[in-house]
């Protein structure tokens, strides 16, 4: 009986280790693998070129946040401004850009610079630049139509500023000069005949908006060089001025762009931003974020953005994670 006893209880055993043995293969392992290229890539640093305009600040840190948090990159901003974002990255001073603006607004940049980098394609379709005017002041939605307010600047085509100059008093409020925006602008004083009743005002984008959002609540018409996605569209009525004769070309794309040789250096790197590539509203939902941000911590909205888009993230890291 003890004997008998026994036997079953070794045959048990052989069994309950075979089934453990099963169950512990069939489990996923961590492949040693992933750590050690965590460590690896935890040792190199990415830098990244981007102009202080709102669309680029948030495009550059949800990438850095995703390279950083993702895949253990380090990754390094530096601010520039457009032109100096493409010699950088075609100098081999920075690695990566994410702000070329194409086919049109940033078309000078490329051909200077364009043979020296490599084109991952678009981050963001359907952006474009312009002349823009808002349409009605603050106030509560009325009506089906999604419209508050009152009517503000009731033109719709850049051809229509000439009769309205003394309204806009003769000024275009715009960024800084080297933005390809600026750029057209100038040419489309010169084709809609705008040159001796408007004279284009440099600023930068922070004194241009507070400069609007001061025109609206004081119901003055203005007019601006404007492009989306911006956070602006999200929080006013504004409108693009019609464009007949093409200057500013509609609708364009957002590329990421590389050093050359960045692909053999950081191939990793280089798939995940290859893949990288999101909705306007996605980006304006994240410049909202930052723009509400008291702290001024953009790094902290770029890390609720990926906690928020969780699917499309892990998309564009998967197997290389």
């Amino acid at each position: 009986m003890i004997r008998h006893t026994a036997v079953k209880l070794f045959y048990f055993s052989m069994v309950l280790a075979v089934a453990l043995s099963a169950c512990t293969a069939q489990e996923p392992q961590d492949e040693p693998g992933i750590e050690a290229r965590r460590a690896a890539r935890s040792e190199q640093t990415i830098r990244l070129a981007y102009p202080d305009w709102s669309s680029e600040v948030a495009g550059a840190h949800l990438i850095q946040a995703v390279l950083q948090e993702r895949l253990g990159y380090r990754v390094q901003l530096l601010q520039t401004d457009a032109e100096g974002m493409w010699r950088m990255v075609a100098d081999g001073e920075a690695d990566v850009l994410a702000g070329a603006w194409l086919p049109v607004t940033h078309d000078d940049y490329f051909r200077d610079y364009g043979g020296r980098l490599e084109d991952l394609g678009p981050n963001l379709q359907r952006a474009r630049i312009g002349l823009v005017v808002p349409t009605a002041t603050p106030g509560r939605q009325t009506g089906d139509t999604g419209r508050t307010g009152r009517d503000l600047v009731t033109i719709r085509s850049i051809r229509e500023l000439a009769d309205h100059a003394d309204r806009f008093e003769g000024r275009i409020i715009g960024i800084e000069s080297g933005a390809g925006v600026m750029a057209r602008a100038e040419k489309a004083l010169e084709v809609y005949g705008l040159e001796r009743s408007f004279r284009l005002i440099e600023s930068d984008e922070e004194r241009m908006i507070a400069e609007v959002n001061d025109a609206i609540r004081n119901l003055r018409w203005v007019v601006f060089t404007g492009w989306t996605p911006h956070w602006s569209f999200e929080r006013h009525n504004m409108r693009f001025l019609d464009d007949p004769e093409g200057v500013f070309s509609g609708v364009e794309a957002i590329h990421t762009m590389t050093r050359s040789g960045f692909a053999e250096d950081m191939p990793d790197a280089y798939e995940a931003l290859r893949r990288m590539e999101w909705e306007p509203q996605q980006l304006e939902r994240l410049m909202i974020w930052i723009h509400d941000d008291a702290t001024g911590d953009v790094y902290r909205q770029a890390l609720r953005w990926i906690r928020t888009n969780s699917d499309l993230v892990d998309e564009w890291v998967r197997d290389i994670e």
